[in-house]
């Protein structure tokens, strides 16, 4: 398995022996869902201290390549390809074929896509939602929350927030399947035409919750993107509210140079 790193690289120990593990699973020498040997085990081979191995292993979590989960030890990610999210998953030909911006990326990225619904229903606005949509906080809004897949991991969980009125004159928005196109698509046929979007990313460390819908590990980065979905009457008509696993997701934007 592998060779032994030399002490001589200048690198601190850690990262000679995280540098070798990753090797090790970029070869598939540890393939997709292996278990990655134990810490006593890893100890004796590299001659080094528990303290240097679990920092190693620490590394290797950060870059994405092994989970560690409590009692279970860690073990090499299945990763699903990573997918692209850019500007070009809103084009209004993608809608009118039928396909929501998952698939369009999925499609992109030759995965199998899947989607599962948690919940469609009314809710209370947040307050960071209600001023999006420009209502009081704790105003009634439609959420629509759903845990998408690729390959059949979880990638990602977005809430979608819609206010009541629009919900109340669009039956199909209540529906868990809100047909080709999804939302947007049931949106323009109502005459809300859409002209713009705006997205707020920010990276964080994974909540508890977070952790256990995506199946990561404890520590592990996220995604957190917020994104307003505008009509061309000014009218923010949807605020989609996502968390993504990092190491799954490219950010990939066409910004135009003109004014």
């Amino acid at each position: 398995m592998g060779t032994t790193p030399s002490r001589d690289s200048g690198k601190p120990r850690y990262l000679q022996i995280a540098d070798d593990l990753a090797q090790q699973i970029e070869a598939k020498v540890l393939g997709p869902g292996e278990q990655v040997p134990s810490e006593s085990q890893l100890m004796e081979r590299y001659s080094t201290s528990v303290g240097t191995v679990r920092k190693a292993i620490a590394q290797l979590r950060t870059t994405g390549l092994i989970e560690t989960h409590h009692g279970k030890g860690s073990h090499v990610k299945r990763r699903p390809p990573v997918r692209r999210k850019s500007s070009d998953r809103f084009r209004r030909s993608h809608r009118m074929a039928g396909k929501a911006a998952y698939l369009a990326e999925a499609e992109q990225a030759g995965s199998k896509p899947s989607v599962s619904v948690l919940y469609v229903g009314p809710v209370d606005a947040p307050p960071e939602i209600a001023e999006r949509l420009s209502v009081p906080a704790g105003t009634q809004v439609l959420a629509r929350r759903r845990l998408y897949f690729s390959d059949g991991i979880p990638t990602e969980e977005a809430t979608s927030y819609l206010p009541w009125d629009i919900a109340q004159e669009i039956p199909q928005l209540l529906e868990e399947n809100p047909g080709g196109g999804g939302i947007y698509a049931r949106l323009e046929e109502n005459g809300h035409t859409l002209t713009e979007f705006t997205e707020t990313i920010r990276v964080r460390l994974a909540t508890k919750a977070e952790v256990v819908a995506l199946s990561l590990s404890p520590g592990s980065p996220i995604i957190h993107l917020t994104r307003d979905a505008q009509t061309e009457a000014g009218r923010v008509v949807e605020v989609c509210d996502t968390y993504m696993a990092a190491d799954q997701f490219v950010l990939d934007y066409r910004i135009p140079a003109g004014d």
